[in-house]
């Protein structure tokens, strides 16, 4: 699977500000949040589902994986969403080392798999 999904009988705001907890702990920042629900409400659309992207990054470990190929700055900052969706909030992501795969780099590979384990492992820790 291209992603990693868990989910948490918390809310949305709960699961966030549990994953924002976990992420600093593991020396990731989120440098922005995008409420995707307030936005295409506030364009006139109807969608009444929270649904938040938020995209995190550790500066330490962006600079690693530029300097070892430029091109896996397509996939940085690293998103994981949180959504509610059938009465259940749920917390995932599309998981680095799908994405990385594409650029056929070995290093750059076992760079994505230790970065997607640790956020593997905030996303688990969140939803408790």
């Amino acid at each position: 699977m291209f992603h990693y999904t868990v989910e948490t009988k918390q809310s949305s705001q709960e699961a966030i500000h549990s994953l924002e907890k976990q992420l600093s702990e593991e020396q990731f920042g989120v440098l922005w949040q995008f409420d995707l629900q307030g936005k295409l409400q506030e364009k006139g659309l109807d969608f009444n589902q929270p649904y938040h992207v938020l995209e995190v990054c550790n500066p330490k470990e962006a600079k690693n994986v530029l300097e070892q190929n430029s091109l896996a700055g397509y996939f940085l900052p690293c998103k994981i969403v949180v959504y509610e969706e059938n009465g259940s909030t749920k917390i995932g992501m599309p998981k680095p080392s799908a994405l990385v795969g594409m650029l056929e780099d070995e290093e750059v590979k076992k760079m994505a798999a230790d970065i997607e384990q640790r956020l593997i492992k905030c996303m688990d820790q969140a939803a408790v």
